[in-house]
């Protein structure tokens, strides 16, 4: 069937290609009084070109044989027939078959190579977009799609279909999103890719119209090349970002046992001799000691509570249950709250509070917001000297509450201010202060559960934390009580 398409594409083009040597053949003849031969075999080449321009080879040699006819038949005595008399005409009208049979083919050739050269052109271009959409694909999945619409504008008459098989990647893509009832008798070019690996998948391309060229099919395999790579590399890519996730939670999980082991040890030694010897039946204490035991007793415990409490709320931050209580508090009564708790660990650090009773209320969870001041303030007892200050003071900050905390400590290194509020993060120069590091992660997330912010700060001398938090609820500010209204 496609043979004799072929066939009479060919029969058709020459067909033409004499039809047009004919007519222009006729024109000459009512012209031919005024036509010298020379003249009128150079006019004879325009039919030549004009046949081999657009029909080919094939049929511009045809024109060229015909043109040789035509001109011999006219213009070569005798006239009106194919003898040739003399010599000289002999020669002229077998130079005029050569040059025009040439004229035919070098026309054919640089077409030829004016196609090849816009063809070229293309195939660049292609894949020079293609690799601009493979580049910027994300995972292995989009690689199908990226090459089943890069597809889908080179064959617009085709449905094409790209499959991934890899056990990573599986995908599939279809351009149209239907099957076109018209394509269901036609067979499917099928073009696999892969690597030296493993089979990666393959694209299917059915068209209806003609068949595919050798152009076209190198093409479709240097898209296949392409696409093979790029999902080999987003493959790798997943499976080193899955590395690095497993190396990370293997180095989270060794800080973890490494700083609570050391956390818990500490205390539990404290209250195991505590208890020791607050029990022991054979020995007798002073009320004094006693007294001072009961409270190493208790300061250690609430320690170990406070440590399991880190470790519930970072887990409840990463994830994403924290849920805030919110009302309507008094900043002041907060801080007071939170440094109740503190009395026995901060009883050598003398803390100064300048927390206005005035300030606006603030919409937040008060037992969070605690568990912030708390933590920032025995970040300070831990790293600041004995008998040194601790300050907090509040006040308000357009429309936020600007709260710092500060102490007398070591400054920390400038590069490592933005990490501080990082779990497990080494500051130089404090390593010989052990724990978890985990409570100003957890000032940190719960701040920004609240839509605040915080950040570090070195002072000279010491280092201060400031957290802000928004003093309106959803844009609402509090209502005042009539009585309250009443009294100002």
């Amino acid at each position: 069937m496609k043979s004799s398409q072929r066939l009479f594409r060919y029969i058709y083009k020459i067909t033409i290609s004499i039809a047009i040597v004919t007519v222009f053949s006729l024109i000459l003849n009512l012209l031919r009084t005024y036509l010298s031969p020379s003249s009128a075999a150079l006019l004879y080449l325009i039919p030549v070109l004009f046949s081999a321009a657009l029909f080919g080879r094939l049929p511009g040699i045809t024109a060229s044989v015909f043109s040789f006819l035509m001109f011999n038949y006219l213009f070569i005595p005798p006239v009106y027939t194919f003898h040739v008399a003399q010599p000289q005409d002999l020669l002229a009208v077998v130079v005029f078959l050569g040059v025009a049979t040439l004229i035919s083919s070098l026309i054919v050739q640089i077409q030829s190579n004016l196609e090849e050269v816009k063809m070229r052109e293309r195939e660049a271009v292609q894949l020079y977009e293609l690799s601009v959409d493979l580049a910027a694909i994300n995972g292995p999945a989009e690689v199908a799609c990226v090459l089943a619409n890069r597809l889908a504008s080179l064959f617009g008459d085709a449905f094409i279909e790209v499959e991934i098989v890899h056990p990573e990647a599986q995908s599939r893509a279809r351009v149209p999103d239907y099957f076109p009832p018209e394509l269901s008798n036609a067979a499917p070019l099928i073009i696999p890719f892969s690597t030296q690996n493993a089979r990666l998948g393959q694209i299917r391309i059915w068209r209806l119209a003609h068949e595919t060229t050798p152009e076209e099919e190198r093409l479709l395999q240097t898209f296949a090349i392409q696409g093979a790579l790029a999902l080999d590399k987003a493959i790798l890519s997943k499976n080193e970002t899955r590395t690095k996730i497993l190396e990370e939670s293997d180095r989270l999980k060794t800080a973890i046992l490494s700083s609570v082991s050391h956390e818990l040890r500490t205390p539990l030694a404290s209250i195991q001799a505590t208890a020791t010897s607050l029990f022991s039946p054979g020995l007798t204490l002073e009320p004094s000691a006693r007294s001072e035991l009961q409270s190493l007793l208790l300061e250690e415990t609430e320690n170990m509570a406070q440590l399991v409490g880190n470790l519930l709320n970072m887990s409840r931050i990463e994830a994403g249950a924290l849920k805030l209580q919110r009302q309507w508090n008094s900043f002041a009564e907060i801080v007071d709250t939170g440094l109740q708790h503190l009395y026995r660990t901060s009883s050598d650090r003398p803390i100064q509070v300048d927390v206005p009773e005035d300030l606006p209320l603030i919409s937040v969870d008060s037992v969070l917001i605690e568990q912030v001041i708390i933590n920032l303030v025995r970040n300070s007892v831990k790293f600041a000297p004995p008998q040194s200050v601790i300050r907090i003071s509040a006040r308000v900050d357009n429309n936020a509450l600007h709260t710092t905390v500060s102490n007398q400590g070591p400054s920390i290194p400038e590069p490592f201010l933005d990490h501080v509020f990082e779990k497990f993060y080494p500051i130089p120069g404090k390593d010989t202060l052990h724990g978890t590091g985990l409570g100003l992660s957890i000032c940190k997330g719960i701040v920004e559960a609240h839509g605040g912010k915080i950040w570090a700060e070195n002072l000279v001398p010491g280092v201060a934390f400031h957290f802000l938090l928004p003093l309106t609820w959803d844009g609402v500010l509090p209502l005042i009580p009539a009585e309250e209204n009443e009294d100002l």
